[in-house]
């Protein structure tokens, strides 16, 4: 029985960005690298040739972020942001949260796994924060352990991301 691949959960956001970089990826680096790849042919001795092998190696990552984006992609399940239900935290809306040992405000987006970036706030479904986020409704406080020890954050509002 063949494993089922794991459903990558994107908003419509990220689902556009993929397919952008795959396009780019697909009609303009694949050309930038084949012309690199003949210049560096045209030296002449391709064992001592460093633009060769560098343009084989760029060669090789494209393709394989291509394979990579196409997998992404292929297993695709777009959020439809205008769909979620606020009455409880769930995949494609933000949230803003309380930290209740700093007081501190924070705002997240909760997103799918191949979407997290904790820099712009996008935090995964699948992470520790995500997780014991996830069905809670304003109002309610959520613990969360982390190695640095349990944390508590109390739900202020629930809204959509877009």
């Amino acid at each position: 029985m063949k494993m089922e691949e794991k459903k990558n959960i994107l908003t419509y956001e990220g689902l556009k960005k993929y397919e952008d970089e795959l396009q780019d990826l697909k009609v303009n680096k694949r050309q930038e690298v084949a012309q690199k790849i003949k210049e560096a042919r045209e030296q002449g001795d391709l064992s001592e040739n460093a633009e060769y092998d560098a343009a084989k190696d760029e060669q090789r990552d494209i393709e394989a972020r291509i394979e990579e984006l196409e997998k992404i992609l292929k297993n695709a399940e777009v959020i439809v942001e205008e769909e979620v239900d606020l009455d409880t935290i769930n995949i494609g809306c933000r949230v803003k949260v309380l930290d209740v040992e700093y007081n501190e405000e924070c705002d997240y987006k909760i997103v799918g796994s191949t979407e997290a970036n904790s820099l712009k706030g996008k935090i995964s479904n699948e992470s520790p924060v995500g997780k014991a986020l996830i069905g809670a409704k304003v109002g309610d406080t959520v613990s969360v352990e982390t190695q640095a020890g349990v944390f508590q954050y109390k739900v202020l509002e629930i809204q959509r991301s877009n």
